[in-house]
């Protein structure tokens, strides 16, 4: 079967497609059959060496996000052969979500949505569930404020949507062509990105401006990153924390349900074939794109 990997660190041109060995899970674990799987900024951080060493195969496999269907389960796995679901590959390994099978543990997997297909479902676990673990982080209590950096990126928005569901005051900032798309998700307030804003109760800093956000928090506030061990120090009495997402189908199963009564909405740019991951990380590392890029096998 084919597979997504690095076998040297670097940009775009270090991503190859190979052959490989079918995995076959073990305990607790489903392999998925391979739908589609999106790309996500912590791939291209994977392919870059900025966040892990080459495992010693030598290959270290790129993708997070998956939608799919199970085809093989091992003993004691919740899931039958043939269910379609989504899923989070967390972490390393010679091979991830961007192949045409994977194996991930049954705790990482959901139902997929049924309101939408595969290429959108995909685009799913790994935002969403930064999202709401970052919001679950600042515990904030219906009528605070909040500000969202970025809130026209896949965390960003999905972070807007969740938060104007629980009741928060939400304003989102973003560049001037993206406050129709902001104002759609739920904030009360669009900023335009470099103006100036605040105070409020807490940021989520999906933008990751790091100390820059801080000035928009009021003193004794809360702030959040996406990218874990690499927040600002704290100034005022300001608490600073990363979400570090982890895999829980459990809450991806909650998040999907939103998905399906449109509390969430699933955003793809463009799909691609998965021979042609390297072009897919070239347009990645173009930026500027709405909505995920999506491989497709």
């Amino acid at each position: 079967m084919r597979a997504v990997v690095v076998r040297s660190f670097g940009g775009p041109e270090v991503v190859e497609v190979v052959e490989t060995a079918l995995p076959e899970p073990g305990p607790g674990q489903v392999r998925i059959k391979v739908a589609a799987a999106a790309l996500n900024p912590v791939d291209a951080a994977y392919g870059a060496g900025v966040l892990v060493p080459l495992p010693e195969s030598g290959a270290l496999g790129l993708g997070w996000d998956v939608a799919g269907t199970v085809d093989t389960v091992g003993a004691g796995a919740p899931f039958a052969a043939g269910a379609e679901v989504v899923a989070l590959a967390y972490g390393p390994g010679t091979v991830k979500a961007q192949a045409d099978h994977v194996v991930v543990d049954s705790s990482a997997v959901a139902p997929a949505p049924a309101s939408v297909d595969a290429v959108l479902a995909s685009s799913v676990p790994l935002n969403t569930l930064t999202a709401a673990q970052a919001l679950d982080l600042l515990d904030l209590a219906p009528g605070s404020t909040l500000l969202v950096t970025g809130a026209a990126g896949a965390v960003g928005g999905y972070a807007v949507q969740l938060a104007h569901r629980a009741g928060i005051t939400v304003t989102g900032v973003a560049g001037a062509a993206d406050e129709e798309l902001v104002r759609s998700f739920g904030a009360a307030r669009f900023v335009e990105r470099g103006a100036p804003a605040g105070p409020f109760d807490a940021v989520l800093d999906a933008a990751v401006l790091g100390a820059d956000a801080l000035a928009h928090v009021r003193d004794g506030g809360d702030y959040v990153g996406v990218i874990p061990h690499a927040v600002p120090v704290g100034v005022r009495g300001i608490r600073v924390q990363a979400v570090e997402v982890t895999a829980d189908g459990n809450r991806l199963a909650e998040l999907v349900k939103l998905v399906d009564e449109g509390v969430l909405t699933p955003r793809v740019a463009r799909t691609y074939p998965l021979e042609q991951a390297p072009e897919a990380y070239r347009r990645l590392a173009e930026g500027g794109v709405r909505g995920r890029l999506v491989l497709v096998p």
